[in-house]
């Protein structure tokens, strides 16, 4: 009987490392995520400083990450992910060493957010690439893909429950310190592995003209600007509950960090949902679908969580909402990473996480700043209603983006050449 799933992407060793140390470096990235907005709410009382930590967290991705992917094409990737963990377990260290002293205080936060943020510039696209570098079959990259989310938001379940619960024991200090101790394991994973060396073309183009270029491409292409537009919106908009959850569970819902915690994973939960789901499948048929569709089920979930004044119901709404963004964000990374073209992939999926990690801290601080004047439920209805206006708008061009992605489809060999099955499937 097997008892190990016949997943294709765990086939590789260098993958499989990855996944194992990565896995344990999440879960502490998670408690670090709750315990800083926990922290930053017991020093504040403030939605607007909840929106100002989120910005300065996000805001070098925003600036950095178009000329981050042009480097990171030009880069050993390897590399570039030892350095970012090494600067990230510092990062973590320094918060824990700050918190348990007990001088600790906005200032501290916002400085330390601003050099993870910059850190993650770098980290992301080159993270997103060298997974193609380590599975080794271009066929089995949707599974690493869904394989990564569902690691991803395993941790993300895990993580905030146990921060919850290690918060409301020992104080905030101590995530801190176990997130830092955490990316020894990544580290050791990334030392283990046996990377082939890349062929790095050597490039003397100005890195600018470079990023204009990835740019070009990226928005003359009409499927490809579509996802990532709405993918901004979907970050701008929906992700804002992320800084404003610590006054739900505090003020609306009565609770304290557990509280936090089981909201948080509850959210991690409806992500792995989905990500476990787009495991299974076997082609990236019909991703499109599950782009159009999901921002709408966020949405929903958001409004319902906004409304929501009962613990139970508050966390199967953030269920949904979890589920909604981890089957958009998830589908996108995919159908974009198999439809693009290879020299131009580092620049594409850089200006991806840029839409999504770019937009999140404008949307933090648009967020904390409206919840201050309108409230936080008032703040979060607005925010579902987005989502679902972009599922909308969307849904009404699919069929026109199935059309032109077609021949990128039949050129992969992943349709055959036939109109009519072709528009039927996709």
């Amino acid at each position: 009987m097997r008892i190990i799933p016949n997943i294709p992407a765990l086939k590789s060793k260098n993958y499989r490392l990855f996944f194992g140390g990565q896995g344990l470096s999440l879960i502490g990235t998670w408690m670090t995520q709750v315990a800083t907005i926990w922290l930053v709410y017991n020093l504040s009382n403030s939605p607007w400083l909840l929106g100002v930590v989120g910005f300065t967290s996000q805001i070098p991705s925003l600036v950095l990450l178009p000329i981050a992917g042009v480097l990171v094409e030009r880069w050993d990737r390897h590399r570039v992910l030892l350095a970012t963990q090494v600067l990230s377990m510092i990062q973590s260290l320094a918060l824990a060493l700050l918190t348990l002293t007990g001088v600790i205080n906005i200032w501290h936060l916002i400085f330390l957010s601003l050099f993870q943020g910059t850190i993650g510039a770098f980290d992301a696209p080159a993270r997103q690439v060298f997974i193609t570098e380590i599975v080794g079959k271009k066929e089995d990259l949707a599974s690493a893909i869904a394989l990564n989310s569902s690691m991803f938001n395993g941790a993300r379940l895990i993580g905030p429950a146990i921060a919850g619960l290690v918060i409301a024991a020992v104080g905030s200090g101590a995530c801190f310190l176990i997130d830092g101790l955490s990316y020894i394991a990544v580290i050791a994973a990334l030392l283990a592995m046996k990377i082939k060396p890349r062929k790095i073309v050597t490039n003397h183009s100005h890195p600018w003209k470079s990023f204009k270029e990835g740019f070009a491409y990226t928005f003359s292409f009409t499927p490809i600007k579509a996802i990532i537009m709405l993918l901004a919106l979907v970050s701008f908009m929906g992700m804002q509950y992320t800084v404003l959850v610590p006054i739900f569970a505090d003020k609306i819902l009565q609770g304290g960090p557990q509280t936090l915690g089981f909201l948080m994973s509850s959210a991690g939960v409806g992500s792995l949902i989905g990500a476990v789901y787009l495991l299974s499948r076997k082609s990236v048929i019909g991703l499109g679908n599950f782009i159009a569709y999901s921002p709408a089920i966020m949405g929903f979930g958001l409004i319902g969580f906004s409304l929501s004044r009962i613990l139970g119901l508050s966390m199967l709404m953030m269920l949904i909402v979890g589920f909604g963004f981890i089957m958009q964000f998830t589908s996108s990374n995919t159908l974009l990473q198999t439809i693009v073209e290879d020299d131009k992939r580092s620049r594409v999926m850089s200006i991806y996480t840029m839409a999504f990690f770019g937009m999140l801290p404008l949307g933090n601080l648009f967020g904390g700043a409206l919840a201050s004047y309108i409230g936080v439920t008032k703040t979060l209805v607005i925010s579902g209603i987005a989502c679902i206006l972009g599922t909308v708008y969307f849904s009404q061009k699919l069929p026109e983006l199935r059309r032109l992605v077609a021949p990128v489809y039949i050129k992969l060999g992943i349709l055959p050449a036939k109109k009519e099955e072709l528009l039927q499937k996709t």
